[in-house]
């Protein structure tokens, strides 16, 4: 019986690791293969001429300055601003940090090119609240946020959160014991701060900064709503303009420069694991609650401060994209004679791509959600096992491909689907180019590390014995798989879903060049609204987004209560 048991288990894994290799086969390494070849190969052969060719031209050295330049400075001003919120928040008795929190993170769920959009409508001299209040600037003022600067302002907006998150969840682990011993010598909070905690948060600071270093570097939604009236063009932004101006025929042109943003991204991404691996600290003792450190008097300027940045970064251009959505015309001031409604009834009941594209979103970024969510319990179980071997070793490549998918810009992923999928596909003769089902893939390509890094934090968590003592009571691969593990990693991944549909809900940079009529996503509808004149139209879709993933996140939150801790990201 028990020879019977270990066949059966040995087959059922032995299926669902063929299942799997085929897989990252078919999502990974075909698209990313072909991407290469076309790429980095010249005449069949491997050669690195074509990147340097495409670097002589101006326009690609210029945009790949401008692509470097925003990503360092925002990804630095996203350090400093996130690592300030998160030391404020996660080690000082400030009230209410569970909204403090909520609200700073809400930037992060809003799409960049609804970020973008607001911004610019909050400023300049056609803004709805600014010309209500009076105090507009002079028709014809140059925007100011059409420059490099103001480019680098809203990626700093956009991904400070990360760098807020990634810190708070470093001082969670932080143990108290070194901290406690520095107080009783003496140290106060500052000398503390500067000589204790920051050191130990050292590889934390570095993979926040290249976090928001790689998110800037692929952002497209703010670069191109920004950059283009600016003529600040950069690498994401000249990939979509080339492709959308010459299309397929581009293909070639594209993948180039695709591989030298990979490339970037990539190079950025070991800078981090080397900086990390050399400012690792050594910490004994368990996990403790981290440092409260009492403020008093200044306990009330530390809250006015935070709720001013909340005001300046949420609220602000908020209500300026209310406001926008509110009137007829854009420039209009909002008073009783202007308001109207009408934009919302067009986008929600008039416009039939609207609505499309809010079903196209819902069912591409829920279906990729729940497929990662079963992946990612696959996966990584292979990937945890203590014993090494063949599965242990499919499991890990499966890691590091999503990993490494993860770090590509959405563009670059882009591009590689089309590339595999442009012609129909063998035998079936089935074409997904112009179809939602491409955007369905690219999604899984692009997200499965974030739903895949909870759930490996799960099983490390799990008993080895559990498997063992399945193993001996006769229990095969799958009933293992239904009635112990599943069962145990399922809050994390329902953590991963929810993190992927928020982040797929609303995306740009994959969809930019995937859609097509009749498969718009959300994204794409504002951007396309936007980038055509209908500035109203895209400020009403995007308060309806907002709204949208404003109440996902508070339904969480509330839900959250009842759910084990880090099921729902944001709570602590």
């Amino acid at each position: 019986m028990a020879d019977r048991n270990d066949l059966t288990t040995g087959r059922g894994e032995g299926m669902t690791l063929a299942a799997l290799c085929l897989f990252g086969l078919a999502l990974f390494v075909v698209p990313l293969g072909l991407l290469a070849k076309v790429g980095l190969t010249e005449g069949g052969v491997p050669s690195l001429a074509p990147l340097a060719e495409a670097l002589t031209s101006g326009s690609v050295q210029r945009a790949t300055w401008n692509s470097l330049e925003s990503s360092i400075l925002s990804g630095l001003a996203a350090l400093v601003v996130g690592t300030t919120l998160a030391l404020v928040i996660g080690l000082t008795d400030v009230r209410a940090k569970g909204a403090a929190v909520f609200a700073l993170l809400l930037p992060m769920m809003i799409p960049p090119q609804v970020t973008a959009i607001a911004w610019v409508q909050a400023l300049g001299p056609s803004s709805v609240v600014l010309n209500t209040l009076g105090l507009a600037p002079p028709p014809g003022t140059p925007h100011p946020l059409y420059s490099p600067m103001g480019v680098m302002l809203l990626l700093t907006v956009q991904h400070a959160p990360l760098v807020l998150l990634v810190v708070l969840a470093a001082l969670r682990t932080l143990p108290r014991e070194m901290t406690e011993a520095a107080r009783i010598f003496g140290a106060r909070p500052w000398r503390l701060l500067r000589r204790v905690i920051l050191p130990l948060l050292a590889p934390t600071l570095a993979a926040g900064f290249m976090l928001a270093f790689v998110s800037a570097l692929g952002n497209f939604g703010i670069l191109a709503i920004l950059g283009i009236p600016a003529r600040y063009t950069t690498l994401p932004v000249l990939i979509w303009r080339r492709l959308s101006s010459f299309g397929p025929g581009a293909l070639t042109d594209v993948a180039v420069i695709s591989i030298l943003l990979a490339v970037i991204s990539l190079v950025g991404i070991a800078i981090q694991i080397g900086l990390q691996r050399r400012m690792r600290a050594t910490v004994v003792g368990p996990p403790q609650p981290p440092l409260r450190i009492t403020l008093g008097r200044a306990r009330p300027w530390a809250e006015a401060g935070l709720a001013l940045y909340v005001a300046a970064t949420l609220f602000l251009p908020l209500t300026a994209l209310a406001a926008t959505a509110l009137v007829a015309t854009y420039g209009l001031p909002l008073n009783a004679g202007t308001i109207t409604l009408e934009n919302f009834a067009e986008v929600l009941f008039r416009q039939a791509s609207t609505l499309r594209a809010f079903a196209n979103s819902t069912l591409a970024a829920g279906g990729a959600a729940l497929v990662i969510a079963a992946l990612a319990i696959l996966i990584a179980y292979f990937a945890t096992r203590r014993a090494a071997g063949l599965p242990r070793r499919i499991g890990g490549a499966l890691s590091a491909i999503a990993d490494v998918s993860y770090a590509i810009p959405g563009l670059v992923i882009s591009i590689a689907f089309i590339l595999t999928f442009i012609r129909p596909l063998p035998i079936l003769g089935v074409s997904l180019y112009n179809t939602l089902w491409i955007i369905f893939l690219a999604y899984l390509t692009a997200f499965l590390s974030i739903g895949l890094k909870p759930v490996v934090a799960a099983y490390g968590q799990l008993d080895p014995a559990l498997d063992d003592a399945a193993r001996v009571s006769g229990a095969g691969y799958g009933r293992r798989m239904r009635r112990v593990f599943a069962p145990l990693v399922a809050p994390a991944a329902a953590s991963g879903a929810i993190l992927v549909f928020l982040t797929a809900y609303n995306e740009v940079t994959v969809s930019a060049l995937l859609w097509s009529t009749g498969n718009e996503t959300i994204g794409t509808t504002i951007f396309n609204y936007e980038d055509g004149g209908y500035t109203t139209l895209a400020a009403a879709m995007s308060c309806v987004t907002v709204v949208a993933t404003v109440l996902l996140m508070a339904a969480l939150d509330r839900l959250g209560r009842w759910l084990p801790p880090g099921v729902v990201p944001w709570r602590g």
